[in-house]
């Protein structure tokens, strides 16, 4: 490729960066990341705004044309080799005879890019990286940039974010009986499109599908020179439609044809590897006994279950636990499940301690009450948890349980998110 071809694709992609249109504020202390000298790596599934939020930190710098060089590896116009991202950054100085910013898009379809980056780092060039692949990102960092990077895990949107996105103001210390009526019903809208910026702005589930797709063809299969490409799938719509439930690698076996044990664990880890799910351990003592446990599967967004999973499940006990792990991942919290006579959702470790326990249900009624909140209860004993948190979407009749707070999820949604008292100017599209 020569210089007018790489100089026409530089400005065509810039013109994409500079026209985004809808942007809402961010639950992103961005002045944390705009201020250090550290590389600053993004990763986090496709499609959830990284490239978006490339361009309000351009913003908040307030860059001009010359001082900043956006460049996006996922384009099919482009050969990709090692020599690339330096022929970008001497492309951009012949242009504007300064040294720029730079800001390098989905960076894993470069082989050897964390050298450049290093190199870059050298010279004191201040330096955004953003990747979909967990494991490539992990890897090259620390080969080359131990020390030297500070890294982000954007998520699709939170219901704080999605409430802003749709332009839902709602003051959750004083609401009237009509505007907690209307913040239910934005939950429950929530809890079927889930946060991908273009599933919101189009309300289009079907577009998850196209995103599950991509994710399969281009960030497992063609990947990793797979050909077991159904049952790769047949894996992938397993999960999503049994979020929060346990699985083990015979029912996947199962249920997928794949009779190779260790063919399953990397189809598992290539799927978290992509964002798509995460896996929930029971918490045991013994490192041991945790990787022995059963786990529980979860997924990057509500839409997904609702999608791929709507023909076998429809629970949305299991859809609103999903929602509260991924906000649990959102604050960065460590975290597991419990059960030995009776069962608790979540339980957070912080340092070598349990300090909270967490029942999520959707319906708080007489007929489950005990079950949930007996589950609750033994957690709190066993690790001496002195207060309790019971999530619920609907509560039928009033009872309370002394060191136990029982709320409606979107007041603890909308509240105790410490990412949200201390954001800056993080803005965010798709």
């Amino acid at each position: 490729m020569n210089n007018e071809q790489l100089k026409q694709i530089i400005l065509d992609q810039k013109f994409v960066f500079n026209n985004k249109t809808k942007l809402i504020k961010r639950d992103i202390p961005l002045q944390k990341y705009i201020n250090t000298q550290q590389v600053v790596v993004i990763s986090g599934i496709r499609r959830c705004g990284k490239s978006s939020l490339l361009y309000l930190i351009k913003e908040e710098m307030n860059l001009s044309e010359s001082e900043y060089c956006y460049f996006n590896f996922d384009d099919e116009r482009i050969i990709a080799n090692s020599d690339f991202p330096s022929a970008i950054f001497n492309l951009h100085i012949t242009m504007y005879r300064k040294e720029p910013v730079l800001f390098l898009d989905e960076v894993q379809n470069i082989e050897g890019w964390e050298k450049f980056v290093n190199r870059m780092y050298e010279q004191g060039i201040k330096v955004f990286v953003t990747g979909s692949n967990a494991r490539l990102l992990s890897s090259e960092i620390s080969s080359s940039l131990t020390g030297r990077n500070k890294q982000l895990e954007l998520f699709p949107f939170s219901f704080a974010e999605y409430l802003r996105f749709i332009n839902s103001n709602y003051n959750i210390n004083e609401l009237s009986s009509k505007s907690e009526a209307l913040l239910i019903n934005d939950f429950e809208k929530y809890l079927q499109t889930g946060g991908f910026p273009l599933v919101v702005k189009e309300n289009d589930i079907e577009i998850i599908n196209a995103y599950f797709q991509d994710i399969v063809y281009r960030d497992i299969v063609a990947r990793y020179r797979l050909s077991q490409v159904d049952e790769i799938k047949q894996i992938g719509l397993y999960l999503a439609a049994n979020c929060g439930k346990l699985f083990s690698y015979a029912t996947l076996q199962k249920i997928s044809g794949v009779k190779s044990l260790s063919s399953i664990k990397n189809y598992l880890e290539y799927y978290a590897q992509s964002y798509l799910f995460f896996y929930l351990k029971k918490f045991d003592y013994t490192v041991k006994k945790q990787i022995m446990n059963s786990r529980k599967a979860y997924t990057i967004d509500p839409a997904f279950a609702n999608r791929l999973g709507f023909a076998f499940s429809q629970n949305k006990g299991r859809l609103i636990e999903n929602v509260v792990y991924i906000e649990l991942l959102r604050r960065g919290k460590d975290i597991y499940y419990f059960s030995e006579k009776n069962e608790c959702n979540f339980l957070i470790k912080e340092g070598l301690n349990i300090t909270t326990a967490i029942q999520v249900c959707y319906q708080l009624n007489k007929n489950n009450e005990q079950r949930e909140y007996n589950g609750l209860l033994e957690a709190m004993k066993t690790y001496k948890i002195k207060q309790g948190i019971m999530i619920t979407a609907e509560k039928t009749y009033n009872t309370t349980h002394p060191g136990i707070d029982t709320m409606p999820i979107w007041k603890w949604l909308l509240s105790g998110n410490t990412a949200n008292n201390n954001s800056s100017n993080g803005s965010m599209h798709s």
